[in-house]
């Protein structure tokens, strides 16, 4: 896919809070570097009973990377920003949307840091 890439959203807790960590499909959140960059105190990956009720109508492992219709943060590797274009989950394991990174970012409006692995 050259010049767009497949993004995952990952649900983390950022000091207890939800928050989405937005990162190519094929790397892992560095938790340590999410929450160096998010100035927090700790970071941990959240469980499916953590989050559910939280992106209703969602498959889980498929919301979505827009925290600001759910009320959470979104933090997005830099590594996405090189990218002309993005796909991700629509809310199902088999929609996806593709969209311009700048669209989505000016959407979304993400935090944008390092962070993946």
């Amino acid at each position: 896919m050259k010049g767009k890439k497949l993004a995952k959203t990952v649900i983390v807790k950022l000091d207890g809070k939800l928050a989405m960590a937005v990162l190519p499909c094929n790397h892992q959140v560095n938790l340590e570097r999410l929450r160096v960059a998010s100035l927090s105190g700790s970071a941990d990956l959240a469980s499916e009973v953590e989050f559910a009720r939280q992106f209703p109508g969602c498959e889980e492992g498929a919301m979505p990377p827009f925290g600001n219709l759910y009320g959470i943060p979104v933090y997005v590797d830099t590594s996405l920003t090189e990218d002309v274009e993005i796909a991700f989950n629509a809310c199902t394991h088999t929609e996806l949307i593709q969209l311009a990174f700048k669209d989505f970012q000016r959407l979304a409006k993400p935090i944008v840091t390092a962070f993946k692995e």
